[in-house]
């Protein structure tokens, strides 16, 4: 089943350049084999990781990708509605969930990121913030919002892979100004408030968009 939100990937294509470099920030950071990605579209971003080295990746999705569209096998991806509870019985070195939570009502917010956190030890993170435009954004955040979610799930969460492609013209500027990073740990809660900020790079995209309006 797909979640039904009015939602078309053909009108959102990240290239691989950017995920390319981004990916490269993150194994900088950590270690990984394998990699899951929730809401990953056509698989940018675990294309990017395959193409860097990373052993297993597995992607899902909520809206219906048809094979011939996806850049990794069709045995590495499942539609999944992103509103219900889901398991895949394993667990991977990390997990990527970036600009998907904002496409689901916020009644869906907690599941999202108590299962994201079943799945690994590590998930890097991203939303949009409030006012971000796009298709069907119908729970934009502050990340502070995310973060606390994280934190009841026993992850403390840092904004420090942001800051190192913050200047990386490669990288769309929505996740150089969302992605963060959560971690399993003992003293969730009690880190550092992620701060809000607007990446100069987006002001173009909220420009257009009240001029559509």
């Amino acid at each position: 089943m797909s979640v039904e939100i009015d939602y078309n990937h053909q009108n959102n294509i990240h290239t691989q350049l950017g995920a390319k470099a981004a990916f490269t920030a993150v194994l900088s950071e950590c270690k990984v084999n394998s990699l899951l990605d929730v809401g990953c579209g056509t698989g940018t971003w675990l294309k990017a990781a395959l193409d860097l080295g990373v052993a297993e990746i597995f992607g899902l999705d909520g809206v219906y990708i048809s094979t011939d569209r996806l850049l990794i096998s069709a045995d590495c991806f499942q539609q999944q509605d992103l509103t219900l509870a889901w398991d895949l019985n394993r667990r991977f070195d990390l997990v990527i969930c970036l600009e998907v939570a904002e496409h689901l009502d916020s009644c869906f917010a907690k599941l999202l990121i108590e299962t994201l956190t079943i799945h690994a030890d590590r998930v890097i993170f991203g939303a949009a913030c409030p006012g971000q435009p796009g298709q069907h954004h119908v729970n934009c955040q502050w990340p502070v919002y995310w973060q606390e979610l994280f934190n009841s799930c026993g992850f403390a969460c840092s904004d420090t892979l942001r800051w190192k492609i913050w200047n990386d013209s490669q990288i769309e500027p929505w996740y150089r100004q969302n992605i963060f990073i959560a971690d399993k740990t003992n003293n969730a809660g009690s880190e550092a408030r992620i701060l809000p900020v607007v990446h100069p790079g987006m002001v173009p995209y909220f420009e257009y968009w009240l001029k559509s309006e």
